[in-house]
């Protein structure tokens, strides 16, 4: 007969080497989650609220009031936040338009869109028109009447969400640089992953204790290619506050579920009226301008395309005259 006697001893190393994991694991977990609030401090404290903020059915959104004129909306792309646009191009506007910034829900200062899409075990996200309603409503409160709503990057799907849920609202469109079109093929895989429940859990808490200074300036450097940030752009614009938990599962599952929402979009573009102007840069490959700007060209019935040679995903830093004019043109037009 074979001996049993060596079993119970073996088990028993089993489960004391499966104890000895699990308590290595809670150990990581539980430094990684300290390191992660230490840094989602120092971020929030290096990097305050510069608004106001408005209650939208217990959901607050930080928004940013300044200059007189006619009313212009101004919404920030992903991993962005209202300091985008009050780095220095605020300042070249408001002196003759009242100019409103929000952060979009999830990011910035502003809250969730609702409580069941917080934490790291919800995989939703807010649809462009669950966020256009959101800063709407903000917008409201704010006694915004018939604005210029601008839309950058992903902020141009919002702002597209915004004209076709509310045709009466703005007075004209303006987007720039915007994803507007479904794209073909998957998703850079840092969506992808950082979208998922496992890369929520797992991968977020990772980048929010150890990504450096360097890496967020490095991934600054990227979005502006072929140029470079203006001096002063990465010290200002709060890079360390896109790696919070939180920004970071809102950020990645919102741009992880755009674009189903871009193919029903893009059947109702046809219907928009409203006069839009449509800025790109035709070096821009993070949201390129043959998949996204020429085609929106075609199927809205008032829109005017201006394709900017050479300049990438960042024409409101590279080339705000341009931008501008764009704002311009808008208000001149009956």
């Amino acid at each position: 007969m074979k001996s049993t006697k060596r079993r119970p001893t073996r088990l028993k190393t089993l489960g004391l080497s499966l104890l000895a994991i699990g308590i290595c694991v809670v150990l990581i977990s539980a430094f990684v989650g300290i390191m992660a609030r230490k840094n989602e401090r120092a971020a929030e404290a290096n990097f305050p609220p510069i608004g106001q903020f408005v209650n939208v059915d217990g959901r607050q959104v930080h928004a940013l009031v300044t200059g007189t004129g006619p009313d212009l909306i101004l919404i920030h792309g992903a991993s962005g936040n209202i300091r985008d646009w009050t780095f220095d191009f605020v300042d070249q506007l408001k002196d003759r338009y009242r100019v409103i910034v929000m952060d979009r829900p999830g990011l910035g200062y502003t809250d969730r869109a609702g409580p069941a899409l917080s934490g790291a075990w919800s995989t939703d996200a807010e649809t462009p028109q669950e966020q256009a309603q959101m800063l709407k409503a903000a917008a409201d409160q704010l006694s915004v009447k018939n604005p210029i709503v601008l839309g950058y990057s992903f902020g141009g799907a919002v702002a597209m969400a915004w004209a076709l849920e509310f045709p009466d609202h703005p007075s004209g469109m303006v987007i720039l640089s915007g994803a507007t079109e479904p794209w073909p093929g998957p998703l850079d895989l840092f969506y992808r992953v950082n979208g998922s429940l496992i890369g929520g859990l797992i991968t977020t808490p990772l980048i929010a204790a150890f990504a450096s200074e360097a890496r967020i300036n490095a991934s600054i450097n990227s979005i502006f290619e072929p140029a470079e940030p203006p001096e002063g752009y990465s010290d200002y614009i709060g890079g360390a506050l896109v790696t919070r938990r939180a920004s970071m599962r809102a950020n990645a599952r919102q741009v992880l579920g755009l674009r189903p929402h871009l193919v029903e979009m893009s059947k109702q573009y046809p219907t928009m009226t409203l006069p839009t102007e449509i800025l790109h840069g035709d070096a821009d490959t993070i949201v390129p301008a043959s998949i996204h700007a020429r085609v929106l060209d075609t199927q809205l019935p008032n829109s005017r395309l201006t394709i900017l040679n050479g300049v990438g995903h960042m024409p409101h830093h590279t080339n705000p005259a341009d931008v501008i004019s764009a704002i311009d043109h808008l208000r001149k037009t009956p």
